[in-house]
């Protein structure tokens, strides 16, 4: 995989800070937003303290807190999706999850290196696809290309306005018109439509994304300045007496485990029902990988099950040429 194509979906910027690549091999700084495939996340460099001492550390309704910066899209965000699921299975009554937006992509303003424009991320979604086992479908770049990331994140505070989860809801249902059906999620149409089919308010929703969300977005922007926060993903966790961990990046289910137990060490595990039927009623669309993770399932023998539940007409599948997501069949809910 060309580092030079690791950009945008890993990481995101505040202002015009410019990203320092941090590779195992030292590389002339070409592009801005050059990063390590190998940790799963850009860094950029900061002369700033992080200053955790703010409403991050305000009382936990959950042992647990858990500040998530994100972006709809963000790819290796979208590769975590199986680590964060499975987490919210096993430990959901000891950790409340807190979603903000970062800011992947203001705009195209710049010309640097090798990704100086749209086109250029195709390539690159299309390898992160194989790298991360989840499917991504590049073609959107060159297709219907995104002007920026700010429209939908915008989106995602307008939806949280009126309902947390339907906004975790509306979130995936965007990232999965982005990365599987090369929507254009800049355009009202499809954040409308995203919007209708998690339950929302579509007048509510529209004020609210023409009004008090951006100032919301504006928000998470400043706060993740406070925060530190250098890329995407980044996963901040705290207990009721404010001792913090931080996990940067795309890991393994079981660093965020352990991030968790070293905070709580008495964290309780729910041994959850591991039959498609049960998955597919707490998450109503998965990928083989998130299937795999989640139950615990060889890869391999995850794809042959679903593949055999859409044959039998209880599941139905969605092909990408880099992968395939399926959904529960309405008849069966």
């Amino acid at each position: 995989m060309k580092i030079t194509y690791l950009i945008l979906i890993t990481m995101f910027t505040f202002g015009n800070s410019s990203c320092q690549a941090q590779t195992k091999k030292k590389m002339e700084n070409k592009n801005p937003l050059m990063c390590d495939p190998q940790s799963g996340i850009c860094e950029i460099p900061t002369n700033q303290t992080s200053s955790t001492d703010s409403s991050f550390l305000k009382a936990n309704e959950k042992p647990v807190k858990i500040i998530y910066y994100t972006d709809p899209i963000c790819s290796s965000c979208w590769g975590i999706e199986p680590q964060l699921r499975k987490l919210k299975l096993e430990y959901g009554n000891n950790i409340e999850i807190e979603y903000r937006m970062g800011g992947l992509l203001p705009d195209w303003n710049y010309n640097s290196g090798e990704i100086s424009k749209p086109s250029d991320v195709a390539h690159h979604w299309d390898e992160v696809s194989v790298y991360y086992d989840m499917p991504i479908d590049g073609n959107v770049w060159l297709e219907d290309p995104l002007s920026s990331s700010y429209p939908p994140s915008i989106a995602f505070k307008a939806a949280q306005i009126q309902d947390n989860e339907k906004a975790i809801l509306f979130l995936r249902e965007i990232r999965e018109m982005v990365f599987l059906q090369k929507k254009n999620i800049t355009k009202w149409e499809h954040l409308e439509m995203a919007a209708k089919k998690v339950g929302l308010d579509i007048v509510k929703f529209k004020t609210d994304y023409e009004g008090k969300a951006k100032e919301l977005f504006k928000e998470d922007l400043e706060f993740g300045k406070e925060l530190g926060v250098r890329g995407f993903p980044t996963i901040l966790f705290t207990d009721t007496t404010g001792n913090k961990e931080i996990v940067y990046g795309s890991k393994l289910y079981e660093t965020y485990e352990n991030t968790l137990l070293k905070l709580f060490p008495t964290a309780s595990k729910t041994t959850s029902d591991k039959t498609w039927s049960f998955i597919f009623s707490k998450y109503n669309s998965l990928t083989a990988k998130e299937f795999s993770v989640i139950t615990g399932t060889p890869r391999n023998e995850s794809e042959k099950h679903l593949v055999d539940l859409s044959t039998q007409g209880k599941l139905e599948k969605q092909t990408t040429k880099n992968g395939a997501i399926w959904t529960l069949k309405k008849t069966n809910q």
